[in-house]
């Protein structure tokens, strides 16, 4: 998802990688949710984040699409997002003590919080975004530990490619290349190619989805 920020007021004014240390520890929040309200369609959800998903929760994509999830159009693309409830705003997978329940396999965004991303150069680097967790006294933490998630190099190298996978289309309909009959096309083809066909939990996830973007093609471009 695009957004046109002015890091130096809304960050450190750093950019940091995988091994350095951040203060974001929050002492496991206290009993805070504040991250997981009111956060409407910007948790944006990727293709390793349906495999964690799906495994865990041993259900289809489409089981989850009744109540825990929604589809968005994200900069011209049509993607998943992690649904909030009408009445609260708060996060479907919030239980009644305001803790999550799906935190072992929780989304890439929800662990990346506080911190962001900036895409530069087929890369990226991470920000921290200083005034959006409530947390008093945050601990300094490695990102790589904070984001905990096994193969972290791997993850890393993913999230680099499908960004940049996405990035291409989503230029291209901003140019207005794609649009119209080949644009819903296209659209039909990721979320059967990426979201809606299951993913073996049984076997790792990046050889998957190395295969299923080798693999992708829309039949109007």
């Amino acid at each position: 998802m695009e957004r046109e920020w002015n890091l130096d007021e809304r960050t450190d004014g750093k950019l940091y990688g995988a091994d350095d240390l951040v203060k974001v520890g929050c002492q496991d929040c206290k009993g805070c949710s504040a991250c997981c309200h009111d956060m409407r369609q910007s948790i944006v959800l990727d293709p390793y984040d349906i495999w964690m998903l799906t495994g865990g929760l041993d259900m289809t994509f489409e089981e989850l699409l009744v109540n825990a999830l929604e589809l968005n159009v994200v900069d011209g693309l049509i993607l998943p997002n992690l649904k909030m409830q009408e009445n609260t705003g708060a996060c479907c997978f919030l239980n009644e003590k305001e803790r999550c329940n799906i935190h072992t396999y929780r989304p890439g965004i929800c662990r990346l919080f506080p911190l962001g991303r900036l895409y530069e150069e087929n890369t990226f680097q991470y920000f921290l975004q200083v005034h959006e967790c409530r947390a008093k006294n945050r601990t300094k933490v490695r990102i790589r530990r904070w984001l905990d998630i096994p193969a972290y190099q791997q993850y890393e190298a993913f999230i680099t490619d499908w960004h940049y996978w996405l990035k291409q289309y989503q230029l291209q309909i901003k140019q207005g290349i794609l649009q119209g009959e080949c644009l819903r096309e296209l659209n039909i083809q990721i979320l059967n190619t990426f979201f809606l066909t299951p993913y073996d939990k049984e076997q790792d996830f990046y050889p998957q989805y190395m295969q299923r973007i080798k693999d992708f093609k829309i039949s109007n471009g």
